[in-house]
């Protein structure tokens, strides 16, 4: 990205955000303490000279091998939230993420501390995008990223896999006999991930190793009464 400063996740390591979300157009909204490393370096940068990368790791909710998921780069250049824009931005990272925490921030994003405001909101306009999760490794445009919308399981997504996982291991190791040629007779079955689309399951403790095996459900699902309908399809397909 030019000759612009580059500062990375570990330089920021001392203001993790408490909250973020994305814009309509693409940007990536932080709430991170006024403290941070990364709020005082955009509060002294010149308009869009200084350069950001941040790291995302997807880690599965429930204990298995190799468990994390995938790895998320966003880099772009990061500058504070200003003017009228602050509002909307407050609105929204309270909107998407309602925690009472939160409420309470939005009161003291001006109220200085030691100088300093006790929280900053910053906006990362991204422009390189690159993602290494289950599916592969890809760049991804950022007008991509602006027109996603969240999966409609994403909120529910880990207490169902735990749900999965403690309740229900026994079904899921039925859901081998629908791989057809594959052996996984007398593995270990672990709920990895799960969206509108299917489920993800890996299973582990086989001679030749562990392996994922993907389960589509019979069409997308957009609510916990669709998944309940087509998690039963894919048990009853499984015990025939």
């Amino acid at each position: 990205m030019g000759a612009r400063d580059t500062h990375d996740a570990e330089e920021f390591g001392t203001g993790l955000p408490v909250a973020r979300t994305v814009t309509p157009d693409g940007d990536v909204i932080l709430l991170v303490s006024g403290e941070s490393t990364a709020a005082r370096a955009a509060a002294h940068a010149q308009d869009d000279d200084l350069t950001a990368v941040i790291e995302i790791t997807d880690v599965a909710p429930v204990s298995v091998p190799h468990r994390i998921r995938g790895r998320a780069w966003l880099a772009g250049w990061l500058t504070p939230v200003r003017g009228d824009d602050r509002a909307a931005c407050a609105a929204l990272l309270a909107e998407r993420q309602p925690v009472g925490e939160l409420l309470g921030m939005r009161e003291s994003l001006d109220a200085p501390h030691a100088g300093r405001p006790a929280w900053m909101m910053l906006r990362l306009e991204v422009g390189e995008i690159s993602v290494d999760d289950l599916w592969g490794a890809e760049h991804v445009d950022p007008d991509d990223l602006a027109a996603a919308e969240p999966d409609p399981m994403v909120a529910h997504e880990s207490e169902l896999l735990q749900h999965l996982h403690s309740a229900h291991g026994d079904r899921l190791g039925e859901l081998g006999g629908l791989l057809g040629a594959r052996e996984a007779r007398g593995m270990t079955a672990v709920p990895l991930s799960l969206d509108r689309l299917g489920l993800r399951v890996r299973f582990t403790g086989g001679p030749a190793g562990s392996f994922d095996a993907r389960f589509d459900f019979p069409e997308p699902v957009a609510d916990i009464c669709g998944l309940r309908r087509a998690m039963h399809s894919l048990f009853s397909a499984a015990s025939y």
